[in-house]
């Protein structure tokens, strides 16, 4: 036999149906159950208001820790309890080469990184004192000086590790840029390319004139007595291995890595032998991003300008 469905939801077969509330019964239902909640809400704040008193009374009468104290003036030094509570407050996070604005921009306004590629020119007015410190057969022998220093340093610190790095060419004067990029030019041109075609495959070996970090004095092509081809054969040597792991330390960083995401970015094939001096301290703190040169200023810029 089959069993009637009740006509009501929740409605048993002995159940009588549920009779629907009136729009008035409805009303004076819901005034009820404010009237409810609000008393229930009245108990509520007297407890807590109750708690609080007795929790003041309670401070009051048993010692307590000193009061904060007033945070200093500016210039005025901190206190060790105002010390205290700052260092447990964590900082707020800023970016992800934790830097501030301020910091961002005196990184960005050291000489020492100036970014100069195919579309950022060398100053006009960036002037330097250079020093000697390439080999016997360098054909530029000179650095700034500050980077020929560094580079002394590393060459005599590669040499106590029984490895030979010499400097093979530095600062080029914006003349003799002229010449190299002027020669390469013309080897495309002997090779039948047209004019603009060979000036932009000349510019993806040799930069133009102002646009070469060679024309800085912060770049050293650098070669061993193993491997004195400026070519790619070089990060074969025990002499790149060896700048690949110190360099850093000297305030060098390698400046067009290798694969086409990096050659994208540097518009320069990669060069083993190029490395760039920026001072130790921005060194660790580019390879540390794992950011190219132009990317790390880019985000400088970024974080200087406050997007």
């Amino acid at each position: 036999m089959q069993q009637s469905i009740p006509p009501y939801p929740n409605q048993g077969p002995h159940r009588p149906p549920r009779r629907r509330l009136t729009r008035a019964e409805m009303r004076r239902r819901r005034r009820r159950a404010v009237r409810r909640l609000a008393v229930l809400l009245g108990v509520l704040a007297l407890a807590a208001g109750g708690t609080a008193f007795a929790v003041t009374r309670l401070t009051a009468e048993v010692p307590s820790a000193p009061a904060a104290s007033p945070a200093p003036a500016e210039g005025e030094p901190m206190s060790a309890g105002s010390a205290s509570s700052a260092a447990s407050t964590p900082a707020a996070p800023r970016n992800a080469l934790g830097l501030t604005a301020a910091e961002a921009a005196a990184i960005l306004a050291d000489p020492r990184m100036v970014l100069v590629n195919h579309q950022v020119p060398m100053p006009e007015d960036y002037t330097f004192d250079t020093k000697e410190c390439g080999s016997a057969t360098a054909i530029n022998k000179t650095l700034q000086t500050e980077a020929a220093d560094a580079f002394l340093e590393m060459q005599a610190a590669a040499a106590a590790d029984g490895v030979t790095v010499w400097m093979q060419s530095g600062y080029r004067s914006v003349d003799y840029q002229t010449t190299l990029y002027n020669n390469k030019t013309q080897q495309f041109l002997d090779q039948g390319y047209d004019e603009p075609t060979a000036r932009e495959l000349a510019a993806n070996i040799v930069n133009p004139p102002r646009y070469s970090e060679h024309n800085c004095g912060l770049a050293a092509d650098l070669n061993c007595p193993e491997y004195t081809a400026l070519e790619t054969g070089f990060e074969e040597t025990a002499a790149f291995d060896w700048l690949c792991q110190n360099a850093e330390t000297y305030g060098f960083i390698l400046r067009y890595p290798k694969g086409e995401a990096a050659e994208a970015v540097t518009e320069i094939t990669y060069e083993p032998w190029h490395w760039r001096y920026v001072g130790a301290e921005n060194a660790a703190r580019i390879n540390a991003s794992g950011l190219i040169f132009e990317q790390y200023i880019a985000e400088l810029e970024a974080i200087a300008a406050g997007v």
